[in-house]
C-alpha cells in the first residue's frame, strides 16, 4: 500500500507488494516455485533439481516463500527427520504466473542474445514483428 491510498500499488516505494514481487521473481524464487509446480520435494531433492543453488540460498528462499504463504513445509516426526516442501494454493497461482514468464524467456533467449550482440557491436537490432519501426524517431 502507498502513503496516499489504501490500495496496493507496486510502483510506490513503501508498498508491501514490492517485497512480495521481489520474493517470487528472484532468481531462486522463480526456480523453486517452478520446481514445486511438478510435485513436492525434500530439501536435498530440490537442491539437486535446481542446479547451482547453494544450501544457504535454498534454505533462505524456502523460508521466505513459506513466510509469505507460498510454500508449505511439512516436517514429519521420524528418524531421520523428513521435511517435504509443496506449494500452497497461493503458491501454485504465483508459480503458474512466473513459470509462464520463465518459459517465455527460454523461447526468446536467442532473440535476446542476437539483440545483445547487435548492441555490443554498435548495430541497431532489427525491429521485431508487432513493433513500429519508426517509433523512436529523433527530431533535429
Amino acid at each position: 500500500m502507498d502513503e496516499s491510498s489504501s490500495s496496493p500499488n507496486v510502483n510506490r516505494r513503501m508498498c508491501p507488494s514490492r517485497l512480495v514481487l521481489e520474493h517470487i521473481t528472484s532468481r531462486w524464487g522463480v526456480l523453486v516455485l517452478a520446481a514445486l509446480l511438478e510435485r513436492s520435494y525434500r530439501f536435498s531433492e530440490l537442491r539437486r533439481e535446481i542446479d547451482g543453488v547453494s544450501e544457504k540460498m535454498l534454505a533462505q528462499t524456502l523460508q521466505t516463500l513459506e513466510r509469505d504463504g507460498f510454500v508449505h513445509r511439512d516436517a514429519k516426526p521420524v528418524i531421520p527427520p523428513r521435511v517435504d516442501y509443496s506449494l500452497t494454493d497461493l503458491g501454485r497461482e504465483a508459480a503458474e504466473q512466473v513459470w509462464r514468464l520463465a518459459r517465455w524467456t527460454e523461447r526468446q533467449v536467442d532473440t535476446v542474445l542476437t539483440a545483445r550482440e547487435a548492441y555490443d557491436e554498435g548495430r541497431a537490432p532489427a525491429p521485431q514483428a508487432g513493433t513500429r519501426a519508426g517509433a523512436r524517431t529523433i527530431h533535429q
